[in-house]
């Protein structure tokens, strides 16, 4: 599903314009942006949470010629699932 696709189906569920779905995905999505960015994190009970992640610096390796390189340290976005969003994926079709 594209974004375009995603801003659709918000539209028809809430009875809303696009136009209106639209700004709500940017500003949700600028909120978590900005929230993971001050290092916080995002609870949604049940659907589950966005987290930073820090990974150390490391050595890696050129896979063409086989060279050490230095990896530097850096931030990840983690996600992990709530239980309400994997009953529901793994929920099968009768």
């Amino acid at each position: 599903m594209t974004k375009a696709e995603l801003i659709a189906a918000i539209a028809e569920e809430t009875g809303k314009t696009k136009a209106d779905a639209e700004k709500f995905m940017s500003a949700t999505l600028e909120t978590i942006e900005k929230t993971l960015k001050k290092g916080d994190s995002i609870s949604l009970i049940g659907f589950g949470t966005f987290s930073v992640g820090k990974r150390a610096a490391r050595t890696g390796r050129n896979p063409q010629t086989g060279e050490p390189l230095k990896i530097a340290a850096s931030k990840s976005v983690k996600f992990s699932a709530g239980k309400k969003l994997k009953e529901a994926v793994n929920k099968k079709k009768k």
